[in-house]
């Protein structure tokens, strides 16, 4: 069975492979079944791989495949390990990405780059495989990198739209800048435990004390690398402009795969951030600061995947914000629900979209549920779920951030409970405006307003029923249930919770928080139904007229202004100027010169071109003396 695990990156590489190579000589249909297929071989797979590992002794397997490598002291090699953590990202990124390819082939069926897109997909696949498999930072590190890539290839998909490219540069260059953080990261932890195999360094870092300043640099730098895979506060601006890609693709980034790589990196390096509570504190500040910032922006964006982009980096923060309070297994909980959810309305974004012939802007769509009940269903469910509205799955893992946040500091409760307000608020907000009241779009589009193929409404089907039911791993313990995740993610974390986790919150309390919740999340969406259904109140039109602190929050706080003043303006001036003087008067003037010369030297040696045998003879004498001279 261990043999089977290399198979699961395997299959997507096979599958890019063939459809990048071949896509071109072959039909849709067959692109189609083999970019899928090779992720339904590596999802099979990995419910074996889940199913060995939750009956192991030891709970992880590691697969040895060959030396990488062997230069002095250090000795690196390719292999895997299978843990609780790795297994159940597997399923998670698999699965959810299994979806995801069969609905892009009813999105993208008419697309030009239809075998491109495939083969982007799957290679993206490959690389996020590859990062939660490697059993060392280093292999983490090539599938971090090759999901940077993917993303660069899949947000500027459409490559002849400037702006689509510009938003494709903007997150790799903004990644790069994360990333050098966490290569920093990485090389302190070879120099401090001589090792960068997570056994042994994990094994060694057992022994340090707490608060070391080894330990807190290198966990602070591993979360400069979070930061700009997982957009938080200051690297986050590059996740809204990644909606420039296909809709697929702002599935998979959002809710399988690249931007959860920092979460997993933080869960995976537990111990490490267990010896420094100083880091985690920076993490939970960070994680808590980034949702409350999403979540305000979130409230006046008019772009249906603008929102929920918007949405994303504010359950990231939650996600953050658990890990920094030593709440890890919630952290990965989160992951998982905010994967079937956030896939669902993203998927539900790009039927509506679809439908309504590439339109975003949510001012120009309502009334869409006569035409489209069943992505209204599936994408009121994927609501209600982020929302945190019982029994949906993001009503457990949510509430569990809140009440382990609770018990550490009340503080930063209060704030994730605003940015969940606001969530509950925005969210529904969305939901009114773009299926309930009348149509306020174009009679060309209503006319041509349709519910989506099943290809498409298929896998929005299984993922609001996964939304529905995926939060019952994790049943509070307030209902004398036992917590099925923490039980299964127990190995990965027994060391690092026996000293940072602090005693369950009571019951009582626990009720309290829950019931507390739940209201305030009610309430936001009484008060959105009140506002945009039962008064029509409507969003402003583009340039009218809205209060100034609206109007900061539309304008995202300016932010993208600030970096493009403090930033960018001063880059592109020191260029400019970089430019005149090395390339105008130093490089130029050598190529220049060189040319000149050469077009002066023929000019001058074509003169003795001049058809006189005598000169000929004379020039022929000259060199023969030249050369018994120079001897």
């Amino acid at each position: 069975m261990n043999q089977l695990i290399p198979l699961i990156p395997l299959f997507p590489l096979i599958g890019f492979l063939i459809v990048g190579l071949f896509g071109k000589k072959i039909s849709k249909n067959s692109i189609s079944i083999l970019a899928s297929g090779s992720i339904l071989a590596s999802f099979l797979v990995s419910v074996a791989v889940f199913v060995q590992v939750q009956n192991s002794a030891s709970h992880a397997i590691t697969v040895n495949l060959f030396d990488w490598i062997s230069s002095g002291k250090l000795h690196v090699s390719f292999s895997f390990l299978a843990d609780p953590l790795s297994a159940l990202f597997l399923l998670i990124i698999t699965g959810v990405g299994f979806l995801i390819h069969v609905y892009s082939v009813g999105y993208m069926k008419e697309d030009e780059g239809f075998h491109r897109f495939f083969a982007y997909l799957n290679l993206f696949v490959f690389f996020m495989l590859l990062l939660v498999l490697g059993s060392n930072y280093l292999i983490l590190f090539v599938g971090w990198e090759g999901v940077g890539l993917c993303s660069y290839l899949l947000i500027g998909f459409w490559f002849k739209n400037t702006a689509f490219n510009n938003a494709a540069k903007k997150a790799f260059i903004m990644n790069r800048i994360g990333d050098l953080g966490f290569l920093l990261g990485i090389l302190l932890i070879y120099l401090t435990f001589g090792s960068i195999n997570y056994i042994e360094v994990f094994g060694q870092a057992k022994f340090f004390s707490s608060e070391q300043p080894v330990i807190t640099a290198i966990t602070l730098l591993l979360f400069i690398g979070a930061m700009g895979k997982s957009a938080q506060l200051p690297l986050y601006t590059w996740l809204p402009d990644a909606m420039a890609g296909p809709t697929p693709v702002s599935a998979l980034i959002h809710a399988a795969t690249m931007v959860t790589a920092g979460v997993y990196m933080i869960a995976r390096s537990n111990i490490l951030y267990t010896l420094s509570p100083f880091s985690m504190q920076v993490v939970a500040i960070v994680g808590v600061l980034t949702s409350l910032f999403a979540a305000s922006i979130g409230l006046f964006q008019n772009d249906i995947k603008k929102v929920l982009a918007y949405s994303t980096v504010s359950q990231l923060g939650l996600m953050f914000l658990a890990l920094g309070v030593g709440a890890y297994t919630t952290g990965v909980f989160h992951v998982m629900t905010h994967a079937f959810f956030k896939a669902l309305l993203f998927l539900g974004a790009g039927s509506v979209i679809h439908a309504m012939g590439g339109e975003q802007d949510i001012r120009k769509m309502g009334g869409l549920k006569k035409y489209l009940p069943l992505t209204y269903l599936t994408f009121l469910a994927g609501t209600l779920a982020i929302s945190g509205i019982f029994p949906f799955a993001g009503f457990f893992s949510k509430d569990e951030i809140l009440a382990h946040t609770f018990e550490h500091n009340k503080f930063l409760w209060f704030l994730a409970s605003i940015a969940s307000a606001m969530t509950a608020f925005y969210m529904f907000r969305l939901l009114y405006l773009t299926f309930f009241s009348g149509f306020r779009g174009t009679k060309e589009q209503e006319h041509h307003l349709h519910e989506s193929p099943k290809s498409m409404t298929i896998p929005l089907i299984l993922l609001a029923i996964l939304s529905l039911v995926g939060g019952f791993v994790g049943i509070p313990e307030v209902f004398h249930v036992s917590h099925w995740l923490n039980g299964f993610l127990a190995p990965v974390f027994a060391d690092s919770e026996m000293k940072t986790m602090p005693e369950y919150t009571h019951h009582g309390t626990e009720i309290t928080l829950i019931l507390f919740a739940l209201s305030v999340a009610i309430a936001m969406i009484y008060l959105a139904n009140n506002y945009y259904v039962r008064l029509g109140k409507r969003p402003p039109e583009e340039g009218a007229a809205i209060p100034p602190f609206q109007k900061v929050l539309y304008n995202k706080y300016y932010v993208d202004e600030l970096y493009t003043t403090v930033f960018m303006k001063p880059f592109n001036w020191v260029s400019d100027k970089f430019y005149r003087f090395i390339e105008l008067r130093f490089v130029n003037v050598i190529v220049n010169s060189v040319g000149e010369g050469v077009s002066w030297g023929s000019r001058t040696l074509r003169l003795l071109q001049t058809g006189s045998i005598e000169f000929y003879l004379l020039i022929m004498v000259l060199s023969i003396a030249l050369i018994l001279f120079v001897r």
